[in-house]
This record gives structure tokens, sequence and C-alpha cells, in this order.
């Protein structure tokens, strides 16, 4: 259990809640970053490469993190979300996804903090040439011209630059009289077109077109070759096929296309219409195959010959795939009388449909109780005209007799076989009569809950049975299966999981189809959908004092029945209150001194004929939980090498809406292990709101993360607890605005010392200085002149010797991009401290920069050599880091055992050096 001691601070009320501030750092794959210019902030990234953008936030209570983003395009949206934590990482990154960047912070204290960071995608695709001849007739002159152009496409972001070449040769503007090289006007830089006037022997050559982002992002010029020759032509194809196919269900159909011109040889593919082709159909050198061939399959087939040059060849063909499907029948009384029914004596008309595919196979033939009827003077067979009802049939049955009763069978079929035929029965006869319709008794209005399933009932009477059409009769509006008609064959619509927009008239309707084809008839049912009171709040917590008073209101928002509602207050299964409602929309129950008993769950259920609605308050003495402060300013030390400590501060959320919060239990535990350590921390006093606890964690084992846990406790027991991470890291400002070591604390502001060099550097103070120190060299005091200041120095004498090396490493700087390809502006910081170097065996004081994903070093940003005098000297130099990194001073030691050199009072901050001092003082090795 780490070791763990108390220090509380009172503060004034509020003092230390803040509004947020966010700022926006980058430690993905950058080639570039435009920083903060008129509040634009451009951060350049190459394609595929991964995009990792950190919000930095300050504020108390702790604020939430949200990204988004505005797109690129309109189709991308961001994942379909926004991230809602501080990191947001893309990996590799795709054109589509540049864009602005936003991170919003809030905490409910003045406005959100927002940052933004506008993303731009660095991508190059290979070029493409195309070629494009025209060949015409000059005025009044008897020869042929034939004109060649070359045009060189290549999407990039940033714009491209192409130039051309023959062969070795670039090619330019004025070069060769015989070519011209332009940008179209209406391209805007888009494309680069060479054209090549009146075809000379030698234009016969290898092309090729550079394209070229200047190398921006480490992106590669692209180049590709054409070759022109006296037989580069223009594709041509030939489909080897029927137009259309006509193929029967299940059968494979194979389209076969061949190429019969084009220099060079054309690249052979098969679009279907505008869709994709089928998932089954497989394509081998121009042949596409589609085996089993369906009804979804049918459609036009294209076979696209490209060979960049002339525009495409294109043929198509139409696959129709054999089907009959949908049959239908209505009988048609005598038109001439406006009958409703069928009379003898009179006419009477039998319509047969069926959709057929294709129409032009269809054949129907008709029967009269199974032999088969031919076309007469009486029985007159027609065919429909297909633009006004494809795939119909008519028997006109003229001055209808008793003799004519009997069943009628119309079959259709196609003519090519293949396809199961479709009959349809229609009988006719003394009962053969139009339909009626009703709604039975009791069925209309219906009454129903929510939640249950209802059948809408119409009686259909006549033969035949007409189909039933059901549809909304009060408003516009779906029917429960999302269409605006519904069919069904015995007059009954079935609604499952009925809900309370479904409430309203339904109308039922005969159709003309599978029956007669008069005025429809109609009838209406009313359906009541009732469901139970919606209530506010549906939860409500609610923390109060012993002692104190508690108002609880439960509210109706809707009801139906609306009428007749009652209302019962319980707590737990005890009954506390009830009655009816009058006016008013809602109850009040108020306990005016609470007690312990009076804790826990209370209900309040309003009631009506379709069941209940209930608002729970949950009455608790729980302590609500602490806020942790994320702003402490450097909360980490280190007293040993192996382990650290941390300073943790929270304050209490709402402390005084509960009993006085007595103690807080603190529990803690390395990440990864399944075992709590706790303890108990009294609280003396009352806590106020906004004072800021703090509490030392010692005894933390370096580099182990940990969780700790803290929870409130009263007399009513514990409240709510919080969690928090502490992770081991650089004691800095995390936005190092401004980074100051003075050696002073022994964690010596985490710089550690290189395992890989000969000898340390020392922590060392001059009132502690071994009375056997080395005369004539080393500081008599750290660079304030106090002998009880501290500082970091090497010790020089015996076992040194002359070239050993001593590294001290700073913590870790994560403040700048990766960056694998070179960076035209990167972010300036200036690097400055003390240094003494006194001693006739002075050595050497480097120092280095060492950045994340390096493993070489570029040499020394500063480096001074030999005797410098008995006194401290300032040195400043600014450092241009591109991604995470680390400061280094190495100090060498000289050929004798005067050779101390020491340093003290390091500094790092953002912006450029001001007034640096003289270059007489030491020898920087870049220039200011």
């Amino acid at each position: 259990l780490p070791a763990l001691n108390k220090t509380k601070i009172l503060t004034l009320p509020l003092l230390s809640a803040a509004p947020p501030t966010v700022r926006i750092v980058h430690s993905g794959h950058a080639c570039n970053v435009e920083e903060e210019r008129y509040s634009e902030r451009v951060y350049t990234i190459r394609e595929g490469e991964t995009l990792e953008l950190t919000c930095l936030v300050t504020g108390h209570p702790r604020p939430q993190i949200r990204w988004t983003k505005t797109a690129g395009s309109v189709s991308d949206r961001f994942q379909d979300s926004s991230v809602f934590n501080e990191t947001l990482h893309i990996a590799k990154i795709q054109r589509h996804q540049g864009g602005r960047y936003y991170c919003k912070a809030e905490n409910g204290l003045g406005s959100p903090a927002i940052k933004s960071i506008r993303v731009d995608v660095y991508y190059l695709d290979d070029p493409v040439v195309t070629v494009h001849q025209s060949i015409g007739e000059a005025k009044e002159q008897f020869y042929y011209e034939r004109t060649v152009f070359l045009r060189c496409v290549a999407n990039s972001n940033p714009p491209v630059r192409y130039s051309w070449h023959r062969g070795r040769d670039v090619l330019s503007q004025g070069s060769d009289k015989g070519i011209e090289i332009y940008e179209p006007f209406f391209t805007q830089g888009e494309t680069k077109i060479l054209k090549l006037k009146n075809l000379r022997p030698k234009d016969y050559a290898n092309y090729s077109c550079l394209a070229s982002v200047r190398n921006v992002c480490g992106i590669p010029d692209r180049r590709v070759v054409f070759r022109l020759t006296n037989r580069t032509a223009s594709p041509s194809i030939k489909l080897l096929v029927e137009d259309p196919v006509v193929v029967n269900p299940g059968q494979t159909v194979s389209l076969v296309c061949i190429t019969t011109g084009g220099e060079p040889p054309p690249t052979l593919t098969w679009t279907s219409g505008s869709d994709a082709l089928p998932e089954k159909s497989m394509m081998k050198d121009g042949t596409l195959t589609l085996p089993a061939i369906s009804s979804e399959d049918a459609g036009v087939y294209s076979c696209v010959a490209s060979n960049n040059v002339g525009n495409p060849a294109k043929k198509s063909t139409t696959i129709i795939v054999r089907a009959l499907k949908k049959g239908r029948f209505w009988i048609t009384p005598d038109p001439y009388h406006n009958d409703d029914n069928i009379q003898i004596g009179r006419e009477v008309k039998i319509s047969c449909q069926v959709e057929a595919t294709p129409p032009e196979e269809l054949v129907f033939s008709w029967l009269k109780n199974g032999r088969t009827l031919r076309s007469s003077e009486r029985m007159v067979i027609t065919q429909t005209d297909p633009d006004i009802s494809p795939g119909t049939t008519n028997l006109d049955i003229i001055d209808l007799k008793f003799t004519d009763f009997g069943t009628y069978t119309c079959v259709a079929s196609l003519r090519n076989g293949g396809i199961p035929e479709i009959s349809i029965d229609v009988n006719i006869s003394s009962t053969t009569v139009p339909p009626n319709l009703t709604v039975p008794r009791g069925k209309s209005p219906l009454v129903v809950r929510e939640g249950e399933t209802v059948e809408l009932e119409c009686l259909v009477s006549g033969k035949p049975k007409p189909i039933i059409l059901w549809t909304r009769a009060d408003k516009e509006a779906p029917m429960p299966d999302g269409s605006m008609q519904m069919e069904s064959y015995d007059g009954i619509l079935r609604i499952v999981n009925v809900s309370r927009e479904m409430t309203g008239s339904y109308r039922c309707q005969t159709s003309q189809y599978n029956g007669f084809n008069v005025k429809p008839r109609e009838a209406v049912v009313e359906l009541i959908v009732q469901y139970p009171p919606t209530v506010e709040p549906a939860f409500k917590e609610i923390r109060q004092a012993l002692g104190r008073t508690v108002s609880m209101s439960c509210r109706v928002l809707r009801a139906h029945p609306s009428r007749v509602l009652r209302y019962e207050w319980r707590l737990g299964s005890r009954v506390l209150h009830s009655g009816h409602f009058d006016q008013r929309d809602e109850t009040e129950y108020a306990v005016r001194s609470l007690v312990r008993e009076g804790y826990g769950e209370y209900t309040c259920d309003i009631i009506n004929e379709a069941g209940a609605g209930h608002c729970t308050f949950l009455v608790t003495g729980k302590a609500h939980p602490p806020e942790f402060y994320y702003d402490t300013y450097s909360p980490l030390w280190q007293n040993r090498p192996r382990v650290y400590g941390y300073k943790l501060q929270w304050t209490q959320m709402n402390p005084n809406a509960v009993d006085r919060i007595m103690a807080y239990r603190l529990g803690i535990r390395q990440t990864g292990q399944q075992r709590w350590w706790e303890q108990e921390i009294p609280v003396d006093g009352p806590i106020q709101t906004g004072e800021l606890i703090t509490y030392n964690l010692t005894e933390l084992i370096r580099p182990e993360a940990y969780e700790v846990r803290l929870t409130p406790i009263t007399r009513s027991g514990e409240g709510d607890s919080a969690i928090r991470l502490i992770t081991y890291s650089a004691p800095i400002n995390p936005h190092l605005r401004e980074f100051h070591c003075s050696f002073e604390e022994e964690p010596i502001c985490m710089f550690i010392q290189d395992k890989n060099d000969d000898f340390d550097w020392t922590r060392h103070s001059a009132a502690t200085r071994d009375t056997k120190y080395t005369p004539n060299t080393g500081p008599n005091g750290d660079r304030t002149g106090s002998k009880q200041g501290f500082y970091m120095y090497i010790e020089t004498s015996r076992p040194r010797r002359e070239g050993d090396q001593a590294r001290l490493v700073s913590p870790t700087f994560n403040v700048a991009p990766k960056n694998p390809y070179g960076i035209t502006n990167p972010p300036v910081y200036c690097f400055g401290f003390y240094y003494h170097m006194y001693g006739k065996h002075i050595g050497t004081l480097n120092a280095y920069l060492r950045q994340k994903g390096q493993t070489t070093s570029d040499g020394p940003v500063w480096s001074l050599s030999g005797n410098q005098g008995e006194r401290w000297r300032l040195a400043k130099v600014n450092i241009h880091p591109t991604s995470s990194f680390q400061v280094v001073f190495e100090g060498v030691r000289g050929p004798g055992i005067e050779g101390d050199i020491a340093i003290d009072d390091v500094t790092l901050e953002e912006g450029e050096c001001q007034n640096p001092p003289s270059n007489r003082m030491y020898s920087p090795v870049s220039p200011w």
C-alpha cells in the first residue's frame, strides 16, 4: 500500500471552479502545420498516414470533450458520429476525410471552448494519357492535315504540375514548331495537352507525361508512357450474341465480346445498366458468364473497350428472362345498359390479365367446363391493345343464355415454352352476383389497448369475392406496413402491436380484380387505441439531508382515455396517498421533515382504463461524487529513483445537498490489478462549495500507472464514487508554454541519467560540498550565488579519464508532430540554461535535441569547450523540433581533474529567444 498523507487546503468558495479552455496539439504523421494565422490552422498530411489530434483542456469541473467535423464532401459524415474523448485518431486517412475538425469542451461554466484545425490531405494519383486525333481538309489546299492531341490528367492535392517528354527530350512550348503545349482555359490547370500538328515521322515516338506536386509531403513524381505509332487507333468491338437474348430462368448465359481493332490493344469490361454486375457473374477474356440466371438479372449489359485513344467503344445487348406472374380476372356486366348484375339476354364480358415477359410471346386460350372454346359470333375472344391494358384477353358473351352458365378457364402461356402455364377459373351462374361490403355489428368503433393485436373486419358478400383494398380514410397516411394500400383476400386487416398513432378511420373497398368491374363498394371502420398515461418525470433522484423538506410532483403529459384519472403515491409497497384528478394535470406529495425511514423509492401511479404511468423518485442521503481537479501545477514529484509521489486534488460536488461529509474512502490499485487498497481520510468540519482538497500519494512505483477511487461518507453511508487515472509522466505544463528546472528538488524535474554513457551527472550544492573537493574548478554556489541552492555538475576526478562522457536527459515534451517527410514551418522554442566551465582542464559541454522516431542525431544544437572563467554564463538557442522531443546535456571530461562543468536553471519556452547572449560567450552550432 502506498504511503498516504493529507494536506487540506481551504480556498474561497468557487475559487477552483473555472470555465474550460482548449488547445489542439498533434502527434500524428504531419508533413506541415501552419500555426495560428488569422485563426486559420492548417494541418497537412499525406494520404494513408495516421492523423492524431489531441484536445488539451483545462477547467473545473473536468470539461466534456467532443470532436466534430465539417465534411470535406457532403457524403462524408465523419463515421456517422462524433468522438467523445481527448484524442482523435484516424489510421490510414483518406482524401475524403480532409476538412475542418472542431474540438469543443464544456463544463457548464461560461461559454464552451472551441478550437478548430483544418486537415488538408495530400495525394497524387497515377496520371492518365488519352489520345484524340482530327483529320480535316485544309481550305483551298490539296492535302490532309492529321493532328494528334495527347491529354494528361492526374488527380492530386495540391495542384499538379505537368511536363511532357519525347523519348529523353523535354518538350516545351516553342522548342519545336510542330508541337504546341497548352492548358485549356476551362480546365483550370487540371490537365495539360500536347498537340502534334500535321504528324511527321519523328512524331512517332514514346511520349511520357510527368506529374509532380514538387515532393510535398514526400510524395514522389509519377510518370506514364504512351507509344504513338502509325498504327495507333481507337478501339472497335463486336458482340457474338443476339439482341435481345431471351432465356428461361435457371439457364447459364454467356455474352461474348471480341475486339476487332485498336492500338494499343484495348481492355474489355462489362457493365450492367446503372447497377453493378450480379455477384455470381464471371468474366474472362471479354466473355461474361451468368450462371443460373433469374428475373432479377434481366436488363441491359454493355461491353466497353478502352485503350485511351479516342472514345471508348461500347456495344450493348438486352437479356430477357421469361416469366409469367400475377394472374387476375374481372367480370363486366353489360356496359351498354349500366348493369351491376349479369342478366339473361344481356352481354357479359370476362377479362383475364397476366404479367408476361417477353409480352410478344404471350398466348391465351379459353376453356368452358374443361373444353376448348373458340371465338364465334356469340363467344367473341379478343386481346386488349397492349398500350391500354397489356397482357389482357377478353371473352364477350353476347345474349347470355342459361346454357352459357358454367366454369370458364383462361390459360396463359409463353409461345416458346419452358415456363409453367397460369390458369384462371371464372364461374358464371345464377349465383354470380356483385359484391357488397358491411362492417359486422360491434366491430366499429373498435377499442383496443396499445401493444395488442387487432383485426379490422369488413364482411364481403357476392360471388366471386373480390380482393379487398384497405386505406386510411381520415388522412393521407401510410398503413401499418408502411405502404399506402394493403390487400386482403378475406376482408380482414390484422395489425400486430398496435400503437397510438394508428388511431383513426380505415376504409375497406372492393377492387375490380377477381370480382365485378363495377363501382367499388366501401365501408369504414373506426379504430380507437387506448394507452396508459405518459408522465414526467419517469425517474428523478433527490438527495436531501435528514430533517429537511422533500417535495415531489408527477405530471400527466397525455393519456387516452384522458378522463377518470386517479393517482396513488407509495413508498415501497406502503400506500401514502391516493385520489382523483380534477382540472389539474399533476399531483404533488411532500415530506415535511425527512427521517431515516423516509429514505427510499417513492412511486406515483397515474391510472386510466388502459393501465398506469409511473413517476419514480429515489430519495437518498448519498453524497454526490467528488470532482477531481486536473489542472494542478506540477502534481508529480520524485524522492527516490524507483518511486514517485502525486498531489491528488479534488472538490466536492454540491457538498451542502446532504448531511456533512465526515470522511472519504480512498482506494488505489495498479492498472491491470484486481485488488483495491483502501484507507479512510477523516474530514474536519464542513466542506465549502469549491473548496480544493489536497491529498499526497507517495511511494508509487515508477513507472506504473494507478487507478484512484474516492468515495464520500456521511452518516447515511457511502456516496457516489469518482475514479481517475494517475500516470507517471513529466511534471510540466502539458501545453509547454514554459518549462523551468533549477534542480532544487530531488526528482530533478524528471531528468534521468543516460544508461549508455561512461559516468553520471551529480546534483550538488556548495553548502554540502565534500571537504576533499578539487580546488580551482567548479562553482562556489548555484547560479544565483546561493550556497544552499542546487545545480548539476560532472565530477572529473579519478577514476574518470579524458574523453569520458556523462549525459543527462530531459523528460519528453510531446508537442509537435512526427515528421517522416520534412517540414517547411516547424514550431520554434527557446532552449536556455546557465553553465559554469571553470578550470584549466575543462573539456566540452554539448546540448543535443533528441526527437522521437530518429535513431541518429544531427549533431549538437549548442557546444562549447575550454575554460570560460569563474562565473555562471547564460546560453540560449532556438530549436525547431518536428516531433516529440527531449534535450540532452553531454559533459565530456578534459585532460585533467580541474575540469568540473556545471549547469543550472534550464528553461524551455514557446517562441524565438529574445535578446540572446553575445556569440562571444559561447559557440552555438547553428546561427541565430
